[in-house]
């Protein structure tokens, strides 16, 4: 039941600051509360939800100050250890890296957009984790879902889920040439344009 709560936050269909009661969820899922605690637990560890002493269960928010934050914070974890990447870079990452693009594609064509997703930060997490930076991956795996969530909540419209994939194209190209300007270039491209705020991510807004 983790799996399909997280789901339904990721892609809105729980909607910000719904409530979460466990006895309907245990009923809803055909399990023990007990179950469900746990679950929600998981949830409120990666930010999805927010659990009050004496209040309840609740999904948590999805606003644009915080995933401008995250992006941002996302930019300085994956495009600050490129240097390092490449060097630890090899033909294994490679095929993991194709991997997962073809998973994301497969994904893209059965319209599967949590699906997609979910590909995307295994994706980014594949490619963070050749850097050996095991204290920061955790930080950039909740980055990674709270970003995709608000980009699949505030698209108002249908995305061209292809062309999501198709996005990955460069970072694998860079990384192959073992060029770590141009993937750090194409990095920093690939996270600032995830989601349109107007200005270019990378700029802060004046004060």
């Amino acid at each position: 039941m983790f799996d399909e709560l997280q789901r339904e936050i990721v892609l809105g269909l729980a909607p910000p600051e719904s409530a979460l009661i466990e006895l309907d969820l245990a009923k809803r899922f055909d399990c023990s509360q007990g179950t469900v605690r746990e679950a929600l637990m998981r949830l409120n560890e990666e930010g999805l939800v927010t659990r009050l002493p004496r209040r309840g269960t609740s999904v948590a928010q999805c606003r644009p100050a915080d995933a401008r934050v995250l992006i941002e914070l996302r930019l300085k974890i994956e495009c600050d250890s490129i240097g390092r990447l490449v060097s630890r870079a090899d033909g294994e990452l490679e095929t993991i890296l194709h991997g997962r693009l073809n998973d994301m594609r497969n994904a893209a064509r059965d319209a599967d957009e949590y699906g997609l997703a979910a590909h995307d930060r295994a994706f980014h997490i594949a490619l963070f984790e050749a850097a050996d930076l095991q204290l920061v991956t955790p930080i950039l795996r909740r980055c990674l879902i709270h970003v995709h969530r608000f980009k699949i909540m505030k698209s108002g419209q249908l995305r061209d889920l292809e062309e999501t994939a198709e996005r990955h194209v460069p970072i694998l190209d860079a990384l192959r040439a073992r060029d770590a300007k141009r993937l750090a270039e194409v990095l920093r491209h690939h996270i600032s344009t995830i989601v349109d705020f107007g200005p270019d991510l990378t700029e802060r807004p004046s004060q």
